[in-house]
């Protein structure tokens, strides 16, 4: 029996040896996936200006041709302005229709900013959501071992910051509020795909999917999830080769759900997306910490600490992976 000799590990390691193969390989089973699987005549993609969403529409219109994909757009009160205009450069870069949705008013109907602004209010007491904006973000660092405790933080007109630790009940009950943002865009998609009958294109990328950091029903409501084994530094070099527009492989990644501006890493990640893609990679792939340190240029016991944060956040969010239980 042959001996797999693993490659050593280095900062090149997530580097894609043959991006047009891998391309090609992709669209070919996005093909196969919706055509012959689904029996569906095209994609339906929500876009955003984000990296990924852009990645999944290029991918989509080369699949199908760009008049089989029609990319939505779903803003709603405490979208970015630039989201707008970047989605709208994107599908005229790949020559696909856009439609766009503003879901403020279903969400209004589901009192998602009432029930958001409540929690918030109940923990910073002179919150004022007409004036003031709001995100949560974790404080602790990754490296520390130490479980992620959340906190509100409010960003005052005249700049004034203002933070503060969220208990558990209050933190549930904003993240339940602000859940309704991605399951009502979910339903919007659906609505597109099944009166054209076309396919929902899920856009998580691998940290999303395995981490945990999507929807229910949400974000993770999709039909096919073409970059869902894909590393986010990976989707970059896609988005570089596929002719993504500059403006937003540049963007720094956002959630775009609060009405302050959150990255990724503020809430969930806890570090940026280039040295956690590595370390993720040396983890899944059984590399010591002390190997993957030493390119990290991190001590062991960071990196070991490390490791323990993405196990516990694979257990955390497991029944979000979970199918129904029957």
């Amino acid at each position: 029996m042959e001996t797999m000799i693993k490659e050593p590990f280095s900062k090149d390691i997530l580097v894609i040896k043959d991006i047009e193969n891998l391309c090609n390989d992709i669209i070919k089973k996005l093909q196969e996936d919706v055509g012959a699987n689904l029996q569906r005549r095209g994609a339906i993609v929500g876009i955003s200006g984000g990296i990924d969403s852009s990645v999944v529409l290029a991918l989509s219109a080369k699949a199908f041709g760009p008049k089989k994909v029609l990319g939505i757009m779903l803003p709603e009160q405490d979208s970015s302005d630039d989201s707008k205009m970047l989605a709208l450069e994107l599908a005229d870069t790949f020559g696909v229709v856009t439609l766009e949705e503003n879901i403020t008013g279903a969400l209004r109907g589901f009192n998602c900013y009432e029930r958001r602004d409540e929690a918030i209010g109940r923990v910073i007491k002179d919150f004022n959501p007409k004036a003031d904006k709001a995100k949560i973000e974790i404080k602790q660092n990754i490296a520390d071992n130490i479980p992620a405790v959340f906190s509100i933080t409010v960003i005052r007109p005249d700049g004034e910051v203002v933070s503060k630790l969220l208990p558990a009940k209050e933190y549930l009950q904003i993240v339940a509020a602000t859940n309704f943002k991605q399951r009502s865009r979910m339903s919007m998609l659906y609505y597109h795909a099944e009166r054209m009958h076309y396919a929902v294109i899920g856009t998580p990328n691998k940290h999303e999917v395995e981490q945990g950091f999507f929807v229910k029903y949400g974000d993770g409501g999709a039909d096919v999830m073409p970059i869902g084994h894909l590393y986010k530094t990976q989707v970059y070099q896609l988005a570089e080769y596929l002719g993504v527009p500059k403006e937003i492989i540049s963007r720094t990644p956002t959630t775009d759900t609060y009405t302050a501006e959150q990255t990724q890493e503020d809430f969930f990640y806890q570090m940026p997306f280039k040295e956690m893609d590595l370390i993720w990679y040396g983890w899944e792939n059984q590399y010591s910490a002390e190997e993957v340190g030493k390119v990290m240029e991190r001590s062991t016991p960071e990196i070991e600490n490390i490791f323990k944060s993405f196990v516990r956040k694979q257990k955390t969010t497991e029944y979000l992976r979970m199918k129904p239980i029957f």
